[in-house]
């Protein structure tokens, strides 16, 4: 695996919260890296920075953002739009460092509330 830092996705990532109902992200502590040669099958993923090492290393929370080069790259631009908004959605509100999964008591991430944010931010 190779990793290596993506500023056009930081660059789509500040757009995002800036123009969505993402107020609670703190764009500037979301870290975006493309990686290549995964044998995952996914087109990106979230990482989270859990509270424990936040205490241990003494910093705020992060979360970084990873797009796998051989899935995510030959998408268009508005499914790679959907894949961040959908990334995005993992980030609790609580900005706290945990991860919010695809289905649960209070959220669940699907692709009818990804396509309504995609459709809100093609609008503006």
């Amino acid at each position: 695996m190779n990793w290596v830092p993506a500023p056009d996705i930081t660059r789509k990532i500040h757009a995002l919260v800036k123009n969505l109902d993402f107020e609670y992200v703190d764009a500037k502590r979301v870290i975006c890296f493309r990686s290549s040669g995964s044998v995952s099958r996914a087109r990106a993923r979230i990482w989270s920075l859990p509270r424990i090492w936040q205490l241990a290393l003494k910093i705020e929370a992060h979360y970084v953002i990873e797009v796998l080069a051989e899935k995510f790259d030959h998408l268009s631009d508005d499914d790679q739009t959907r894949v961040l908004i959908h990334e995005l959605m993992h980030i609790p509100k609580t900005f706290s460092g945990s991860l919010v999964p695809h289905h649960g008591r209070f959220h669940s991430i699907n692709h009818r509330t990804v396509e309504t944010l995609f459709r809100q931010y093609q609008q503006k």
